[in-house]
């Protein structure tokens, strides 16, 4: 059932969205199509070893995910959102800890290509596929000025994707400025082996530690004020999407892939109970759980694209994106993890025996998208403080929308 679903998700597109005919080029989704079998072969390997494995990461820098976000004068996609998110939430229908660092890795070109062009050659000359890692807390970073630029150390945890980089972004707070994010070689900075967790284990998101000061040029910084001002230099008006827009989506939406898989497995379960599996498709409660369930992805999904698609018009257009827009889709970015981890316990709960195992399909999924909400950009609290304060008169007071 699983992959008949799958299949037939491939064949009808995000047709408003993803016109599949006018790229030029196979969609994300159609190259992707090739290696989901193996990256769900590999997903419990990933798991164990607590690192989605190499021959995975390989198989995705094939298909061009990561270089979707990439400028084209670098041998990058230029994709849109659209395009990205509907491959990346199929690869999740597989793996959600792949889809984590596809993502994760991904979107670093896009923040590359709105910083200064000197970083972008630094990173991308040599190799398109180049990966870059993050870290974005600046608590534990320590940053003094410097002729040129700045001296950077401390050390920055949750670097999802680390093993894989040779370069990482990290955060810090400039003395009498704010913050900025530090573009560092993998030769300035070690990966400590932190990453023993519940749920997303393949993510490998381990710690970044720089012990002695590095020097980071101004070139290879980027201001927050600026991707907040939506400060680039690229041709195509795409790059002039608040970088917060993309980033947000990222952590979220390979959740919505995990509910198509938990319903998948639910599915499965059912076909094979040992019990009559007819009584369940008689059964009201169980039937409607499916449904809802289903429905939860189909909503978030569907806002997903229609936010995207009204972001790409206006900057196509060559029109400012309204605050009020910025912070609604903030927000609707930061919902998404809570109704997928309710469409998720609303199967679990009624998962049966075979659930309670280690190992176990859906308590596998269970685990991830629970873990997935810790991060701070999966909690939708202070962004919907801040939409529902704008709607009653007050001033946006989030500089990342």
């Amino acid at each position: 059932m699983s992959e008949a679903l799958s299949t037939q998700r491939a064949q009808e597109g995000v047709a408003q969205s993803v016109d599949h005919g006018s790229l030029g080029r196979p969609s994300l989704l159609q190259s992707v199509q090739p290696v989901l079998g193996l990256i769900a072969e590999k997903a419990g390997e990933g798991r164990a070893n607590r690192q989605v494995t190499d021959e995975v990461v390989a198989a995705i820098k094939s298909t061009g995910m990561m270089r979707a976000f990439l400028p084209a004068q670098w041998g990058g996609l230029e994709a849109t959102p659209q395009e990205f998110f509907e491959a990346a939430i199929a690869i999740a229908e597989r793996d959600m800890s792949t889809a984590w660092i596809t993502g994760i890795i991904a979107v670093h070109a896009y923040q590359l290509a709105i910083m200064n062009e000197d970083a972008l050659r630094d990173v991308y000359q040599d190799d398109p596929d180049t990966c870059v890692s993050s870290s974005y807390n600046p608590v534990g970073g320590k940053v003094a000025l410097a002729n040129g630029g700045l001296m950077l150390s401390g050390r920055w945890g949750w670097s999802s994707g680390s093993h894989h980089c040779t370069w990482a972004l990290l955060g810090g707070i400039v003395p009498g400025e704010g913050y900025r994010t530090f573009l560092v070689p993998r030769s300035d900075y070690r990966i400590e082996d932190t990453w023993f967790v519940m749920g997303l284990q393949g993510t490998g998101s381990n710690d970044i530690v720089i012990d002695e000061p590095v020097f980071v040029p101004d070139y290879r910084t980027h201001k927050r004020l600026d991707g907040f001002n939506c400060v680039h230099g690229q041709k195509n008006p795409v790059y002039g999407i608040p970088w917060a827009q993309i980033f947000a989506r990222i952590v979220s939406t390979p959740a919505i892939g995990a509910v198509r898989a938990a319903v998948n497995v639910f599915a499965e379960n059912a076909a094979t109970s040992s019990t009559d599996p007819t009584k369940l498709q008689g059964d009201p409660d169980i039937t409607q759980r499916v449904a809802q369930s289903l429905n939860d992805a189909d909503e978030v999904e569907a806002i997903l694209y229609r936010n995207f698609d009204r972001l790409v018009a206006a900057v196509r257009a060559g029109e400012e994106i309204p605050m009020a827009d910025r912070v609604r889709y903030r927000y609707q970015a930061g919902a998404v993890i809570d109704r997928m981890i309710t469409a998720v316990d609303r199967l679990f709960h009624v998962g049966g025996g075979r659930t309670v195992f280690e190992g176990a399909a859906l308590q596998n999924i269970w685990h991830d998208i629970h873990i997935a909400r810790a991060h701070v950009a999966n909690n939708p609290v202070p962004f919907g403080r801040n939409w529902g304060g704008m709607v009653l008169g007050a001033e946006n007071t989030d500089e990342f929308v």
